[in-house]
């Protein structure tokens, strides 16, 4: 018997919507005849502990994360590698960037009774010092010094989704600076020198809508790799508004992309380490392809691979 249990972040958005939620399952669990039940994360990484408690049992499961980027990413955590466990989305979060891969289904992901049903496919991994996978993004660098400072912006009035990105961008770019020493290894091939970040991409959306490779996709067991070296000011001025359309390209002299299997990143000093969302600090990071999958589940016909133009795809193939 498949057992349906929704994850609810009491915590995520502007307001809880845990109500909604518990009449959305008790209404699924009524037209359907599904064993339906809600859970509440009571604390940051709940939604880990619970989703993997769930997993373990052995039983089928399928897994509702509800609430915003951080809540998926901690279930995705939870599950991953399961066979018997799935889960998908119900967005109740700020931002809800995975959610943006799946173009205009995602406004689907709102109603359950889209999802119940829906087909199960496996979504790739990034492998982060073997201790956490993103399902997205992992970002290092001034990105991922933005997003750890973006929530206290976000609760000012008129900023929200990829204005608070872009107002803790400003304040790092003024006031912090732009880069970091490092030595980067891209499948063990070192270059040491000074960087404004390094993104490795599986998914295409992060910092409210931001898409720094086009061409990443979270199906085709590549990661993209963004390298930024260091830039001054007034280019990192011009090079912003492109890098958040995926038009790295434009500036070759300082923007690469790679397909390396393996993306190791050392330093003297912190490292600070963005995994969709979730902010950790090292001096020695590896990524790799995760050796682990993530069942996910959907409305039927929608595509993780939904936004793609014909110039992404020939984008993706020049890449591989």
């Amino acid at each position: 018997v498949m057992r349906h249990v929704f994850l609810i972040n009491p915590h995520a958005g502007k307001q809880d919507q845990t109500a909604r939620i518990r009449a959305l399952a008790d209404r699924l669990a009524a037209a359907h005849n599904l064993d339906c039940r809600c859970l509440l994360t009571d604390r940051p990484g709940g939604a880990e502990v619970l989703s993997r408690a769930l997993a373990e049992t052995g039983e089928l499961v399928r897994i509702y994360a509800c609430g915003g980027d951080g809540t998926v990413h901690e279930a995705a955590n939870g599950i991953a590698g399961f066979p018997n466990a799935a889960m998908t989305v119900i967005p109740a979060g700020t931002g809800n960037d995975f959610l943006k891969n799946f173009g205009p289904d995602a406004a689907k992901f709102s109603d359950p009774e889209h999802l119940w049903d829906g087909p199960e496919f496996p979504l790739d991994l990034i492998d982060c010092n073997g201790q956490r996978c993103a399902l997205t993004l992992a970002c290092n660098g001034i990105d991922a010094r933005v997003a750890a400072d973006v929530h206290k912006y976000s609760v000012l009035p008129l900023v929200q989704g990829k204005g608070a990105y872009i107002a803790s961008l400003l304040v790092n770019f003024f006031f912090k600076g732009i880069g970091s020493h490092w030595t980067v290894y891209l499948d063990g091939v070192p270059q040491t020198g000074t960087f404004s970040l390094v993104t490795v991409c599986n998914g295409r959306y992060y910092g409210g809508g931001f898409l720094p490779v086009r061409e990443a996709s979270m199906t085709d067991g590549v990661l993209n790799t963004l390298v930024v070296k260091q830039v001054t000011r007034r280019a990192f001025t011009r090079f912003v508004a492109p890098y958040s359309k995926g038009e790295y390209w434009r500036f070759p002299q300082y923007a690469q992309s790679y397909t390396a299997k393996e993306i190791r990143i050392t330093s003297d000093e912190d490292i600070v380490t963005c995994l969709d969302g979730e902010i950790l600090r090292f001096r020695d990071v590896t990524f790799r392809l995760s050796d682990k999958k993530l069942n996910f589940f959907a409305p039927k016909g929608a595509s993780p691979d939904a936004t793609f133009t014909p110039i992404d795809q020939q984008q993706r193939k020049n890449s591989l």
